[in-house]
């Protein structure tokens, strides 16, 4: 069940978080222009205000305060002091609709009620204080417009009773748990209510006036479809609300912190991997590995098996299942077994047709493995940073007859990321030194294959932050240093191409925020700015699209036609990153018709994650699904 506010679809996980303005801007139109400009900022989707005609809401003798109780009297002072008129509200209503935002009111009398229909006001909002105002409440269901009821100062059945009232009216309603204190201690809040208010109603959320926004955040990891707090410029004006408002930096916390929440809270059907923690278990958690060298066709018995980190072969709860097979291949001391060896049959690799280069990624270790079954037209050497202090000849002979392609290091000794953009200059100078290895490293590979002329380095440039994106304005700065860095290397006969990133990558075993080469609109300015080409990683863009919520279709087209270079592996959700082509959301054939058109010869490799594994099974696999398509 959900109720429809404008654009807004309430009760499908996503909270509708209102800024209660109320009467806080204190009678001045100017200041409600600013609170809704900063609710803006901190990410409400609403604001609200409210409209009264005093005299339909309070006695005569309330307004002439002849002998009415002190409490009574102070908030009809201030009531008549900070009314906004009903031109100021279509004015505002007006600047919300330009600057979309949503404007809603809370009419306390049915001349309000009036005005607000004229102004063609979305949905309607009532106060604690009119919840069992039943006239009131049946000239609001005629409207057919959505209902947002706070229950504040109500009993149960009082609750139960309007509720069963609007529903014979036949209207859409939420209901809102509320404490009208203001503001609101934290042992009368009962925010376990909530529980009992959704059996009641199906709709439900929370309207508070306590201090802070712990509260809040509870109310929305408990189901809350609707956030309301009231909004300040100052919480020491003037006027009751002041004191149980949030100021807009702790409003937009309250927000960030919600959306947060929303993400957290996942779907809760079941256990799954997220891309960190198949990181980690990579890294981390414990395989089964021989623990003699045994030959192909030799039965594997539990003197052949240890278990020992990392966590790149197969599981060890596979022990029992491992033992009686026939191992496939011949295997070293300490070789990790994989899914492959328990079943009858692998893919193995063979030549491929293609109309562009292919390749697959190796590290000089599994080169010559590699090297001895296949013929592509290129490999991508994938270094480490303890791979840049080995010695070619130690692994490779030459010469070659293909191509090859290097993949730089993201991290370096002594745990530094690469980063030729960071405002940390000692940094950047590490990581000039660095690069400029890497390049005389692709320098020194050329000779063993003489057929390449112009070797691609593949480089994640830096960029990132830990724990926040960075405002769009100072982006241009971080492409600055960059391209000093680029003017510091020594690139003569190399070719260094960024990699297109996904917005959340991956350090340490840890999510960090990428800033650089994500949007279209910076690579395509910056690599016509620096004369760069890109190297197109499928998954990485299509991570990014989905975030941004952008055609991936579309970035295809637009990068196309500087791409040097290909990554290609499927994507799904936010990190579903270098899935097996068919095991994630995109449509090969059609990218591999805009490839051919923008991108005819740029070379490929399957990034497939731990396609290396099984002697290589995930990327012939990937290969295969390819073929024809590109």
């Amino acid at each position: 069940m959900a109720l429809q506010i404008g654009t807004f679809t309430i009760g499908t996980g996503r909270a509708f978080i209102i800024a209660e303005i109320g009467n806080n801007h204190n009678g001045s139109y100017e200041l409600a222009i600013e609170l809704i400009d900063q609710a803006i900022e901190a990410g409400a989707d609403c604001v609200k205000f409210q409209m009264r005609h005093l005299d339909k809401v309070y006695r005569k003798r309330s307004l002439n305060k002849a002998g009415e109780d002190l409490g009574s009297e102070y908030i009809v002072d201030l009531l008549q002091r900070f009314e906004l008129t009903k031109e100021d509200h279509q004015k505002l209503k007006n600047y919300c609709d330009d600057n979309n935002i949503l404007y809603l009111c809370t009419p306390w009398d049915e001349d309000s009620l009036a005005i607000l229909q004229d102004m063609q006001v979305k949905a309607y909002k009532v106060a604690s204080a009119d919840l069992t105002n039943s006239p009131l409440l049946e000239q609001l269901a005629k409207t057919g417009k959505p209902l947002i009821l706070s229950t504040g100062m109500s009993k149960t059945e009082e609750v139960e009773q309007t509720t069963a009232f609007l529903k014979e009216k036949g209207a859409a309603f939420a209901l809102l748990h509320c404490n009208s204190t203001y503001p609101a201690p934290f042992h009368d809040i009962n925010l376990r209510w909530m529980e009992g208010l959704k059996k009641i109603h199906p709709i439900i959320g929370y309207s508070g006036h306590e201090r802070g926004i712990a509260v809040s955040l509870a109310a929305a990891t408990l189901g809350a479809a609707i956030i309301e707090r009231h909004f300040t410029k100052n919480r020491e004006m003037e006027g009751p609300d002041h004191a149980a408002s949030l100021e807009k930096a702790e409003f937009k916390q309250m927000v960030d912190g919600i959306r947060q929440i929303e993400e957290a809270l996942g779907t809760g059907v079941e256990r799954s991997l997220s891309q960190g923690e198949m990181i980690n278990r990579e890294n981390l958690a414990k395989s089964l590995v021989t623990a003699k060298p045994i030959s192909q066709g030799e039965t594997i018995t539990k003197d052949h098996i240890k278990v020992r980190s990392p966590g790149q072969g197969l599981a060890p709860h596979f022990y029992d299942t491992l033992i009686g097979k026939t191992a496939k291949r011949d295997m070293a001391f300490e070789d990790f077994f994989y899914p492959a060896d328990l079943t009858d049959g692998t893919v193995q690799p063979r030549d491929y047709a293609y109309a562009r280069p292919w390749g697959i990624p190796v590290r000089y270790h599994d080169y010559a493995s590699f090297e001895k079954r296949l013929s592509p037209d290129f490999y991508e050497f994938h270094l480490s940073y303890s791979d840049m202090d080995l010695k070619l000849e130690d692994y490779l002979d030459g010469p070659y007859a293909c191509d090859f392609v290097v993949h730089a290091p993201e991290l370096f000794a002594e745990s530094r990321l690469m980063d030729l953009a960071t405002p940390d200059e000692t940094e950047r100078q590490k990581s000039i030194h660095e690069t400029q290895r890497v390049i005389d490293i692709t320098r020194a590979l050329k000779a063993y294959f003489p057929k390449t002329k112009r070797p691609m380095i593949v480089a994640n440039i830096g960029g990132f932050t830990m724990d926040a994106p960075l405002p769009q304005n100072e982006i241009a700065g971080y492409y600055e240093r960059f391209a000093q860095s680029l003017d510091q290397l020594d690139r003569d006969g190399v070719e260094l191409i960024p990699q297109t990133m996904a917005p959340f990558p991956w350090h340490f075993g840890g999510q960090r925020y990428q800033n650089l080469f994500v949007k279209i609109e910076d690579i395509l300015h910056y690599c016509s700015k620096l004369g760069l080409r890109m190297c197109f990683d499928i998954s990485h863009s299509a991570l990014t699209c989905n975030h941004l919520g952008l055609d991936f279709y579309e970035f295809a087209e637009k990068i196309a036609p500087i791409s040097a270079h290909l990554h290609l592996g499927d994507a799904k959700g936010l990190n579903g990153e270098g899935l097996q082509i068919g095991d994630g959301e995109l449509d090969f054939d059609r990218l591999g018709t805009i490839l051919k058109k923008g991108c005819p010869n740029a070379p490929f490799i399957p990034e497939i994650w731990q396609g290396h594994k099984g002697q290589g099974e995930g990327f012939w696999i990937a290969l295969e699904q390819l073929e024809g398509k590109l």
